[in-house]
């Protein structure tokens, strides 16, 4: 009797056992919004290795999204959202704004600006892509949301996936995955979102049109440039200075001549191990839990119709400008898109689709003129926001 009752208690405790391995497995946890989640993971990562949209951004993306929507039992300090994880140490980047700063002080490493400098007038076009940002603003107060809220979302339209974490890390901590998913999601597809809008918003006439050769760059210009432009932004906007402040200091090691080696670990390691942290994590902060919402849904709209405003006002703001100026002075429209900032990826789908209707008109270096300015117009933008939300 006494070794019946012992077997039977082994086997009650191994069946008990079993039941708790059951349920701190996945299987026990999944939902179908997890499913979801897992599903666009594995698009965004497909879009990026197959297709290659911006694959530096969407393949660490997704592959977040595959880590943060494996559920778990609660309590294991596995999660991002767990005091403890070392998933939750890595996200304290994001949440309190320190990749992106990194970000733009590699992406001043790497930019040349000498296609600005050797045009100014571009700068304007990249200022009013910046309109995106504030129509997406006003949609979002329309529908709604808070004025924090909106002023976080409408960044999407600066197609500025740093920027945009920087400024939700600021106002909507909440909805930083939603807005970053988003920015990120739009600038990975810009090969296929602009050229419908540039190819409606012009003639025949205007793609064709040839602009002059961009006049050479001195090196002092280029030197003095991040130290003026510095002044000038900052001074206007001190809460941009995070952004700003690294964008021109990676850009004066960069044309110093005397600091290669700090720019290139600028423009390399420290942007590449920034790019790698912010976009896995940013990827696994979308749990199905706490991502699958009306608010989330909401915003990946809005981002789109905020970038779809910012590629519309840069076209229709160059054939603006061409009232203006005279015959053989003109802008080409097809580079009125390259005002977002998604460097250097906009600039290059204007030069394809001017080469659609000419091969032999390359527009791509005066593409980049707006395309940098973009960047900063962007986080000026950010800094309005900032200094008027916060």
């Amino acid at each position: 009797m006494m070794l019946l009752d012992a077997q039977m208690s082994f086997l009650d405790f191994v069946q008990s056992q079993f039941v708790q391995f059951i349920n701190y497995t996945s299987f026990a946890n999944f939902t179908i919004g997890h499913i979801v989640m897992i599903l666009i993971g594995c698009i965004f990562i497909f879009l990026g290795i197959k297709k290659e949209y911006e694959p530096l951004l969407l393949v660490p993306i997704g592959f977040g999204m595959l880590i943060g929507n494996i559920p778990f039992f609660p309590g294991l300090k596995i999660g991002i959202y767990e005091d403890g994880s070392v998933l939750h140490y890595l996200y304290h980047g994001v949440q309190n704004g320190w990749y992106p700063p990194l970000i733009f002080l590699g992406i001043g490493a790497m930019t040349d600006f000498s296609a600005l400098l050797s045009n100014p007038k571009l700068m304007w076009i990249g200022a009013a892509a910046q309109f995106g940002i504030f129509g997406a603003y006003t949609a979002a107060l329309a529908l709604g949301f808070a004025p924090n809220e909106a002023g976080a979302i409408g960044i999407i339209g600066g197609a500025d996936g740093p920027t945009a974490i920087f400024i939700s890390s600021q106002l909507a901590p909440e909805l930083m995955g939603a807005i970053a998913v988003s920015a990120y999601s739009y600038m990975a597809l810009v090969p296929v979102i602009q050229p419908p809008i540039m190819r409606l918003l012009t003639t025949k006439k205007e793609r064709v049109i040839r602009m002059k050769p961009p006049r050479q760059v001195s090196k002092t210009e280029k030197i003095i440039f991040p130290i003026i432009g510095l002044l000038l932004t900052c001074m206007i906007v001190p809460s941009g200075i995070p952004l700003l402040g690294m964008l021109f200091f990676g850009n004066l090691l960069k044309e110093s001549g005397v600091t290669k080696r700090l720019a290139t670990e600028a423009s390399n390691s420290i942007i590449n191990i920034a790019t790698i942290l912010i976009g896995l994590t940013v990827g696994c902060s979308t749990q199905a839990t706490t991502f699958l919402t009306a608010k989330s849904i909401g915003i990946f709209f809005l981002g789109a119709f905020s970038f779809i405003i910012a590629t519309t006002m840069g076209v229709l703001f160059v054939k603006f400008m061409n009232l203006f100026l005279k015959e053989g002075n003109k802008i080409n429209p097809l580079i009125g898109n390259s005002g977002v900032s998604a460097v250097p990826d906009s600039a290059r789908v204007s030069n394809s689709v001017g080469m659609e209707y000419d091969k032999t008109n390359y527009l791509l270096m005066h593409a980049m003129g707006p395309n940098v300015s973009g960047v900063i117009g962007s986080a000026v933008a950010a800094g309005i926001l900032l200094a008027f939300l916060k």
